[in-house]
């Protein structure tokens, strides 16, 4: 029986050993999707205990205490931190299977060199070691990310934040850091959505023609560039493509801001005009566009009245989009104004569809197209080698551009290495079983390239 959580978990092999601890292990983190708040990175904020730092606004560990029945108080509720924590002790002891049992060790370990278990025999002695701690200050937000090697964050921003606080973060130059902001403008594609017309007051200052509003997108986006923006964001439901011309999504817009419903054709055809056009717009500043789909929101219409969105209660949704995701990306080609983007979809039956379809796109430089990592509910031992598995198998592993967190905690950042320990398991495997010639200088650079500097190039930073 080996050890538990020891040096070699998840490297089954010596050919793994050697390419993460020789490799992989030190190089740094370009995080560059996630929804850390760069208000509290400006702050180095104190943590404070580890019920705060790992339960607040942190639905996976929502749904997983939800699935053992633990009462909402001690999940978003009021009760006190150091219950929630115990609360949360208990479940993870039992999460066998779930990635939270290795993520929630791994950070003990990294942060706080606890090498034991978690669970409600020992919650006590872990909630005083991790408030002694996180009350020091280089376990403040900025030592965590630092500690991390973590050079570049790229934050989720909507369109009409003040993003005052990247200003000030690009003027500090006492945090090495790159923090910069990702341009995340679904408020303003999500047609459908409830609170649109409201939305589109407050960016444009008052209800808009599609020209009008497209003015301010792209006023918005140049903000955003000259904070150091990288890339932009967009979580759609479905990947949409239905061509229409300008009048025509003008009349589906002037529909919603007078608040009158659009039917399904109108919201589709309206979303990919203005993804079409800001495609064109991120191509001409270089910046990378980032697509991800396939989730069911807000399934749970009491929990949803009561807490809102992003609280636990989406899921995977069927998606059936290989035509339209080929024609999206078909009609920014046919305009030369295909920038370089990152596809995820949230249902794994996608991943050898993804592969394909990016096949058909790449040209002008390496894996201009990328088959995002895997994400959310599939970020798991079996959903990333999965998604590495089809990378590999169907378009170039050497040129992906790795993991990323998609989290809002900043303890988060052992998922890079749980994603290493993974890639180098599967090449590792790969070398051991005789499929690739053992020459660990070129599968050792490959990846270093995967855990950092394929994503350092891809997003010019």
């Amino acid at each position: 029986m080996k050890p538990f959580m020891d040096e070699d978990l998840l490297l089954g092999t010596d050919s793994a050993r050697r390419l993460f601890f020789d490799y992989a292990k030190d190089m740094p983190i370009v995080d560059y999707h996630c929804h850390v708040s760069p208000d509290e990175i400006l702050k180095d904020v104190c943590l404070n205990d580890l019920g705060y730092a790992w339960l607040g606004g942190d639905h996976y560990k929502w749904r997983l205490m939800r699935a053992f029945g633990v009462p909402e108080e001690k999940i978003t509720g009021s009760a006190p931190w150091e219950e929630k924590f115990r609360a949360y002790a208990y479940c993870v002891a039992r999460a066998a299977g779930n990635p939270l049992y290795h993520w929630t060790h791994l950070e003990l370990k990294r942060f706080f060199g606890y090498d034991g278990p978690l669970n409600e025999h020992t919650a006590d002695e872990v909630w005083e070691l991790g408030k002694r701690a996180l009350s020091r200050p280089d376990m403040h937000v900025r030592g965590l990310i630092l500690r991390s090697r973590v050079v570049a964050v790229g934050t989720t921003d909507d369109p009409a934040d003040s993003l005052m606080s990247h200003g000030a973060l690009r003027e500090d130059k006492s945090f090495p850091v790159q923090v910069v902001p990702s341009f995340r403008p679904d408020k303003a594609v999500n047609i459908d959505k409830p609170g649109f017309a409201a939305y589109i007051g407050q960016l444009c200052g008052g209800p808009v023609n599609i020209g009008e509003l497209k003015e301010a997108l792209v006023l918005s986006l140049d903000r955003f560039q000259a904070l150091g923006c990288r890339a932009s964001d967009h979580g759609l439901d479905s990947v949409p493509y239905a061509p229409c011309t300008e009048a025509y999504a003008e009349k589906a817009l002037e529909k919603a801001l007078r608040g009158e419903a659009v039917s399904p054709l109108e919201a589709e055809a309206y979303k990919t005009h203005l993804l079409l056009f800001l495609g064109e717009k991120l191509h001409e500043r270089d910046m990378v566009m980032q697509l991800h789909f396939g989730a069911q929101r807000n399934l749970n219409p009491p929990m949803f009245r009561s807490l809102g969105p992003d609280t636990g209660y989406d899921a995977i949704g069927d998606t059936g989009c290989a035509a339209k995701l080929a024609g999206f990306l078909g009609a920014l080609e046919n305009r030369r104004a295909l920038p370089r983007t990152i596809v995820y979809s949230l249902n794994p039956v996608d991943n050898a569809m993804i592969d394909s379809v990016i096949g058909s796109f790449q040209g002008e430089g390496k894996c201009k197209l990328q088959h995002g990592s895997a994400w959310w509910f599939n970020d798991t031992l079996s959903g990333m080698r999965a998604q590495l598995t089809s990378l590999a198998s169907i378009s170039l592993l050497p040129g992906f551009v790795g993991m990323l967190t998609d989290s809002r905690s900043f303890l988060s950042y052992t998922r890079h290495e749980y994603f290493r320990r993974i890639l180098c398991d599967l090449v590792g495997g790969w070398i051991e079983d005789g499929l690739l010639y053992p020459d660990f200088e070129l599968w050792g650079k490959m990846v270093q390239d995967i855990s950092f500097n394929n994503a350092k190039a891809y997003f010019r930073l």
